[in-house]
């Protein structure tokens, strides 16, 4: 599949923006149950944008739908905000870096992907990009925080994956109001009978919440599933590494946080961890154009450049 650079950037502002999620919870929702903020994120943004599109599922689509929103918003945050609450920012974050890696084997297994040797390096570089970003000296380790955080990891990539296997025949816009309201749905039983209620909104809690979910939520995965459906798997899921970049810097402008050297290098190594995966990604068009062409028929059969599966090779 061609990277286009638009299409790229598009999707980067996703992560890009989600890094905010941090900076305006701690500073603008103090003292707000988690789950409900989730909820109030995916709910209410699901329903407005259901309202402009005014379509249902169908058929097979409503269990694909749920289990979609499952996946990408009520048990990625469930386990988000366990691993939050259990671990140290740093380490979280650092936990949840896996995902690009787990992407990778996914998609071999659902989407026939080829495991490409440099997406797997472009993962691990950008793994250890956000540990130098995030961690501290007094990280600590927390067998639950930990398994929540890669519970957490593992049910995004899936339905990052699924999300590109299932593409009903409707608008994107449509795909994306249908998710939001699923998972924001899910949501509701857990706020309501594990949390206590939210305290009395200000204004600033109205812009705080309508951000996090028009902007961070409805506008951002719009953005995201748009790149998900246009671009190879293992091109999307290191843009998510932005995030915690964008997070640290956003805690230097506004929360006169320390930026150390390290810290600079791990932004250098996410950085580079996008560009490798963007590279091996052009490497397969090249090489994609060059069997296509007249000629190089007999090339069809040799495995991908760089591919550490075997082809598939049909019997009979």
């Amino acid at each position: 599949m061609r990277t286009n650079a638009s299409d790229l950037l598009l999707t980067a502002i996703a992560p890009a923006i989600w890094g905010s999620t941090y900076v305006v919870t701690t500073e603008f929702l103090p003292n707000f149950p988690p789950m409900t903020v989730a909820m109030l994120r995916a709910l209410p943004a699901g329903l407005l944008l259901l309202l402009i599109v005014r379509q249902l599922p169908t058929g097979i689509w409503w269990a694909r739908i749920f289990m979609l929103g499952a996946l990408n918003f009520s048990i990625f945050l469930s386990m988000l905000f366990i691993a939050a609450y259990r671990l140290p920012g740093g380490v979280a974050a650092t936990v949840g870096a896996v995902q690009p890696l787990l992407v990778v084997f996914l998609a071999y297994f659902v989407l026939a992907s080829p495991i490409r040797l440099v997406s797997i390096l472009a993962a691990l570089t950008g793994a250890a990009g956000v540990a130098l970003l995030v961690l501290t000296p007094r990280a600590a380790l927390d067998p639950i925080g930990v398994m929540a955080g890669l519970a957490g990891a593992a049910s995004m990539a899936c339905g990052m994956v699924l999300s590109r296997k299932w593409q009903p025949p409707v608008s994107l816009l449509t795909f994306t109001a249908w998710q939001l309201t699923a998972g924001g749905l899910l949501l509701v039983p857990v706020a309501l009978l594990l949390e206590p209620a939210i305290p009395v909104l200000t204004m600033t809690n109205v812009l705080a919440l309508t951000w996090l979910g028009l902007i961070g939520m409805a506008l951002t995965y719009l953005l995201w599933l748009r790149g998900v459906t246009r671009l190879d798997s293992s091109v999307v899921s290191p843009l998510l590494l932005l995030s915690p970049v964008t997070a640290v810097l956003l805690g230097w402008l506004f929360l006169d946080q320390t930026l150390t050297a390290l810290q600079i290098a791990g932004g250098i190594f996410v950085i580079g961890s996008i560009w490798l995966g963007q590279r091996a990604n052009r490497r397969s068009d090249a090489a994609s154009e060059r069997r296509s062409e007249p000629g190089h028929s007999a090339m069809l059969s040799s495995p991908n450049e760089g591919s550490l599966v075997p082809p598939i090779r049909k019997s009979g």
